[in-house]
């Protein structure tokens, strides 16, 4: 992590905590966590809210290339960081809900979305946005891996239920600060958007 990240992190949370849901970026161990499933087989990947790197970067480490990563990313600040440091990958400046309406990979599925968006500050219809939109690009059997700071799945059942999704938590972090806990959220059959 670049040193400078840690400031421009801590700002941007000061200007909007529920935006920005940390005062610092992930730590390595949560940056494991969240990609232990992910390879250079899984196919291109979406970031949500990626703010400095550190998924993207572990990402890359997993043996995804560049060009196969699509950022979602709102703020500006953290956009234009993006562009300079990945300039391969495809970063989109805007709310990660609209995605359902951007064409990526020329029709080619994704294989796994990794999504770093505070989910428990978002409204239930926000949430479904951010899923339908993720699900509507992704192959059968790919996965959407969340992390949360909460007690359970930051994605209530209901919502669950009705987009026909299960979440596993695939495992907790408490050396991260603060501690995190990571759910994989697959389709339970064929989603209807």
């Amino acid at each position: 992590m670049f040193k400078s990240d840690l400031l421009t992190f801590f700002l941007a949370w000061a200007a909007n905590p529920l935006q920005v849901a940390s005062i610092i970026p992930s730590g390595d161990r949560l940056c494991a966590l969240i990609t232990s499933e992910i390879s250079s087989e899984t196919g291109p990947v979406i970031e949500f809210g990626p703010g400095t790197g550190v998924f993207t970067r572990a990402l890359l480490d997993c043996g995804v290339r560049q060009q196969d990563l699509t950022l979602i990313e709102f703020g500006d600040d953290f956009a234009n960081m993006l562009r300079l440091r990945y300039p391969e990958a495809r970063v989109l400046q805007m709310d990660a809900q609209r995605l359902a309406r951007h064409a990526l990979y020329a029709g080619r599925p994704v294989g796994a979305v990794v999504s770093g968006l505070p989910l428990l500050s978002m409204s239930p219809r926000q949430v479904m946005g951010i899923l339908r939109g993720a699900f509507c690009h992704m192959r059968d059997g790919g996965n959407f891996y969340q992390f949360t700071y909460g007690p359970r799945c930051p994605v209530p059942r209901p919502i669950l239920d009705r987009l026909g999704l299960k979440a596993v938590r695939l495992g907790r972090e408490l050396r991260n600060f603060p501690p995190a806990t990571v759910y994989r959220i697959s389709r339970c059959q064929p989603m209807y958007v």
